[in-house]
């Protein structure tokens, strides 16, 4: 990948719309009290709080799965997931130099938790359920001081870890097993001692230990919290007795009153009280809360949930402001509305979003529970939006207010996977699992099917219309790429190749069009004839999903599996710019109308705004 991208320009990126609300205390303040850190795909992004800039620690190989700031805030260590059989990687980060300071690798496929030790001389690490094994690291000379089970033989896996305010004491937790450790420095050896909860059975998700080392509090999934004296190692109290916090409680804070924030996994988010675990204050949030992040004093705290949102609270309100929102899965189309450069939609899971392109800012959700759309369309109009559904049914919505205009029933067999609109507003053309491709005519109160069309042998993947609203062509994965004459309803023209098509574009003056796929070529070929003009190696690894064409049809841009969003020059077939930021596989591309700005998404859920290297030549 170095090779290949070698000595070309970097594309400049301007924003990106996304977090991961499923790692576990992701979102920390930093102590400087003027950034967020948080992770998305591979990425870790520290934002300024005041105006909403970005930085991006680039060096993880797969997704982070935790990450800690130590207490001056001159550290950050993230740890990642990696397949079975590989080890994971730890880094730690130079705060102020933004760079890495050490890469550690030991842990066998996952980094559970992290904990800096007070005065930041050590860092404890904990390997996911494959590994079981707690490592104590020296920041300063980058190696392992010594190395332990996490858990008992007879107890279950260990999920969390904390360091308490002495720095030689921390404490692991997980599935019947709360342990404190004493690291002895002179012997290279810690030593844990065994919690006794006597007949209480829990299992614990999340720690916290009160600022003067007297207590250790423990989030379990029953939905109540044990205080355990650090001291003894004996139980305290346990509460509350009645209600419980519905689907457990994940993360717990200690505010400086000596109060407790509690978010739960139902979604709910509380203060309660530290000796009878009453609840003072209590807010619902979407889905569950997954971090808690204090600034300052804790006068202002921020959370983060698993519907990947983001919020921000005030201790004397308790409101939430919603302050960043982003999909929580793969993101799997998007697409820009004609003519203009102020609005996009996108489309992930059961979701279609609308955005603004020059802020991160959501401007419109609409939800269709339990059912995936594949792919979405802006109609040229801006009237409508049409989307295609898994479950065989085309949605068209009203895209100011999400209002469901139309829909057609049992469109296609195996779901709906491709959709385009024609010129006028007044077609749908579409594909299917089964390999059909059907077009549709729009009416005032309703919609009738004009012509179905059978040649493809496997799922259409991508439609594009000819400006003329005469012809259109499809991309299919079964090898073949079929022109068809949408007014007589034949084929004109057939292409195949020995790959399954993901992606084809029309030339802007099309005579020419360009397809690509799994075999990482991107090919060009004659419209009239269907022969093969000339083919580029696209990508050294993974397939091509995304491709879109600037309107001079000077430059296209690709991007895949690989990660790497690529500029081409049209005519000499060479990469001018590469922009690497993607944590997960690039699964489309769009270029606005005005080719200033570059639009992709991945399927780690992040959407990406760069800045186009070559503004039209007009």
């Amino acid at each position: 990948m170095a090779t290949e991208t070698h000595g070309v320009p970097q594309l400049e990126l301007e924003a990106v719309f996304g977090f991961n609300g499923h790692v576990c205390s992701g979102l920390r303040v930093h102590p400087d009290g003027e950034h967020l850190i948080y992770p998305l795909g591979c990425t870790v992004i520290l934002k300024r709080i005041k105006d909403g800039k970005q930085e991006f620690l680039n060096g993880h190989t797969n997704n982070v799965s935790c990450i800690s700031v130590s207490k001056s805030g001159s550290y950050i260590a993230s740890g990642q997931v990696n397949f079975m059989g590989f080890k994971a990687i730890i880094i730690i980060w130079d705060y102020a130099q933004r760079t890495i300071h050490a890469e550690l690798l030991l842990h066998k496929a996952k980094v559970e938790a992290l904990a800096f030790s007070p005065n930041e001389k050590y860092l404890v690490s904990l390997g996911g359920q494959d590994d079981g094994s707690i490592v104590v690291w020296n920041v300063e000379t980058k190696q392992a001081i010594c190395g332990s089970p996490a858990s008992a033989s007879s107890a279950g896996h260990c999920l969390t870890l904390q360091y308490s305010n002495t720095n030689n004491i921390f404490v692991s937790a997980g599935s019947g097993t709360v342990r404190v450790w004493e690291l002895d420095l002179l012997n290279r050896k810690i030593k844990p001692t065994e919690c006794q909860t006597g007949k209480l059975k829990r299992n614990v998700q999340c720690l916290e230990i009160s600022e003067d080392d007297q207590f250790i509090y423990c989030g379990t999934t029953s939905g109540d919290i044990m205080k355990i004296t650090l001291k003894t190692g004996l139980l305290s109290d346990c509460g509350p007795a009645k209600p419980k916090y519905s689907q457990g409680v994940s993360v717990l804070r200690v505010l400086k009153s000596g109060d407790l924030l509690v978010g739960s996994g139902s979604g709910t988010f509380a203060v309660c009280s530290r000796t009878n675990f009453k609840t003072l204050k209590k807010v619902q949030l979407e889905k569950g809360v997954t971090s808690i992040a204090l600034r300052g004093e804790g006068q202002q705290f921020f959370v983060g949930t698993k519907a990947a949102q983001m919020y921000s609270f005030s201790y004397d309100s308790f409101e939430a402001e919603l302050i960043s929102t982003s999909h929580n899965r793969a993101v799997s189309d998007v697409a820009i509305l004609f003519g203009t450069s102020v609005i996009f939609g996108t489309c992930s899971g059961e979701d279609i979003r609308v955005w603004y392109i020059d802020k991160p800012k959501e401007l419109l959700r609409i939800t269709v529970p339990n059912m995936t759309c594949n792919s979405l369309d802006f109609m040229t109009d801006g009237h409508s939006i049409i989307s295609a559904w898994n479950d065989g049914k085309i949605r068209v919505f009203g895209p100011e207010s999400g209002r469901l205009m139309l829909i057609i029933h049992d469109a296609h067999k195996m779901g709906v996977t491709a959709i385009a609109g024609t010129r006028d507003c007044k077609r749908i053309v579409s594909g299917g699992g089964e390999g059909q491709v059907r077009v549709w005519e729009l009416q005032p109160h309703g919609h009738r099917l004009l012509e179905t069309m059978t040649k493809h042998k496997a799922t259409v993947t991508c439609i594009k219309v000819k400006s003329n609203d005469k012809e259109c062509v499809t991309a299919s994965s079964d090898g073949a790429c079929i022109i068809w004459d949408i007014v007589r309803f034949v084929s004109l023209q057939m292409m195949i190749a020995n790959t399954s098509f993901r992606t084809v574009c029309y030339h802007p003056e099309e005579y020419q069009i360009i397809t690509s796929g799994t075999d990482r070529k991107v090919t060009y070929w004659d419209v009239f004839d269907g022969s093969v003009i000339r083919e580029l190696e696209g990508s050294l690894s993974g397939s091509i999903n995304g491709m879109h064409i600037s309107q001079d049809g000077k430059h296209f841009v690709t991007g895949g599996d690989d990660k790497l969003l690529k500029v081409w020059d049209y005519t000499a077939g060479e990469v001018t710019h590469v922009g690497k930021a993607h944590g997960g596989s690039i699964t489309s591309i769009k270029l606005c109308s005005n080719s200033r700005t570059l639009i992709s998404t991945s399927a780690d859920g992040a959407i990406l705004r760069w800045k186009f290297p070559h503004p039209p030549s007009s």
